[in-house]
């Protein structure tokens, strides 16, 4: 089974940037398109970003695109978000998994943009 780790969190101005990073060990993950989520206080998880399985092709909610480019990296098994111009309603966990959600969520990493 495939563990994920997400990292790279953390708090940031408004107007700041964060590159987000998940590691993931065990299976073979670079046959998925990943994707990262967004889980909001209060709100439903939600897909923001995701990239197709060699990377080719990358899709973005429209909150979020302009300001969030998603990367991977197959053969070091890692996917990127990185992130400008947040916004307070930036604010959430961040969790990466499959575009279908075929893996065990890891713990998230927390971005709080606040001034």
């Amino acid at each position: 089974q495939v563990q994920l780790v997400e990292s790279g969190g953390g708090l940031v101005q408004p107007g700041g940037s964060l590159r987000l990073s998940c590691q993931a060990s065990g299976g073979t993950f670079r046959r998925y398109r990943m994707a990262w989520y967004q889980q909001a206080p209060g709100k439903q998880r939600e897909l923001v970003a995701s990239i197709a399985a060699d990377g080719a092709s990358t899709s973005y909610a429209d909150s979020v695109k302009g300001r969030f480019t998603i990367s991977r990296v197959n053969a070091a098994n890692r996917v990127y978000l990185q992130m400008i111009n947040l916004k307070p309603d930036d604010t959430a966990i961040y969790y990466c998994n499959t575009a279908l959600s075929s893996f065990s969520w890891g713990q998230g990493t927390q971005v709080t943009v606040s001034s």
